[in-house]
């Protein structure tokens, strides 16, 4: 299981409803999206680092192990911002307002990206597809994306068990030798993810699968009080970053 996982099956808000925490987490990837990234990415940044540490307990070190990959997308998009190919300055050169633009997309994503791992950290992914099926999503298509989860843990766990054995052998004593270890790491994932598909397929018929997988769901349903609080944090951070924007300009 990753550890994301891991932690969003022992969340403090394991059992509120997915509605819930959709709204508040992704309610603030929009807004950091939507609102000028001066103050709202900062304020929007602020506000779901305060969430994420204090209501929802997500300990600092996973976060930020977490935080850190779509952190380094941030500033990987954001760079060439910074330059302009061609024109009369030259081949590559220093965009004009290349700072102002990249230092503005990245507290845009970087807050953005801050809402969705709010979500992420709290909400397993087992508890929301499930319930994907009431909102209108086809059946079959819920149940491919249980069934891709489902062997997408398992290959993982397969190729641990690889890696450590190559390891035990060995297998990374030198580039040639380390070489070899990808190469037959790559070939025993694509022949076991063959073989856990038809296990899988068999273990299905036999038990009467029908077409749809039935999955029990922790009965939950949404908290009007959290529903009405989080609709008020959210007015409230484009309140603020709107009257801030109009005073510093």
């Amino acid at each position: 299981m990753l550890p994301i996982d891991a932690a969003a099956h022992s969340s403090r808000w394991r059992r509120r409803h997915p509605l819930e925490k959709a709204l508040l987490g992704l309610g603030l990837t929009v807004t950091a999206v939507c609102l000028p990234p001066w103050p709202g990415g900062p304020l929007v940044a602020a506000t779901t680092l305060a969430v994420l540490l204090g209501p929802a307990g997500v300990p600092p070190r996973q976060l930020w192990r977490a935080f850190r990959i779509p952190l380094g997308f941030c500033f990987t998009g954001a760079a060439p911002l910074l330059f302009a190919v061609g024109g009369p300055t030259g081949l590559v050169a220093l965009a004009p307002d290349g700072p102002r633009h990249a230092v503005e997309l990245l507290l845009r994503t970087s807050a953005a990206s801050l809402g969705v791992l709010l979500f992420a950290f709290t909400t397993p992914v087992s508890d929301v597809l499930p319930r994907l099926v009431r909102a209108g999503v086809p059946a079959p298509v819920v149940d491919v994306a249980l069934v891709m989860y489902r062997i997408g843990f398992l290959l993982l766990d397969s190729l641990a068990q690889v890696r450590r054995a190559q390891a035990a052998r060995l297998g990374h004593a030198g580039r040639a030798a380390a070489w070899r270890s990808v190469a037959g790491l790559a070939a025993t994932a694509f022949v076991r993810a063959f073989d856990r598909a038809s296990r899988l397929q068999s273990g299905l018929a036999g038990r009467g699968y029908d077409g749809t997988l039935r999955v029990l769901v922790p009965q939950s349903s949404p908290s009007w009080r959290f529903l009405t609080a989080s609709g008020a944090l959210l007015a409230a951070l484009v309140a603020v970053t709107l009257a801030s924007k109009d005073f510093v300009s």
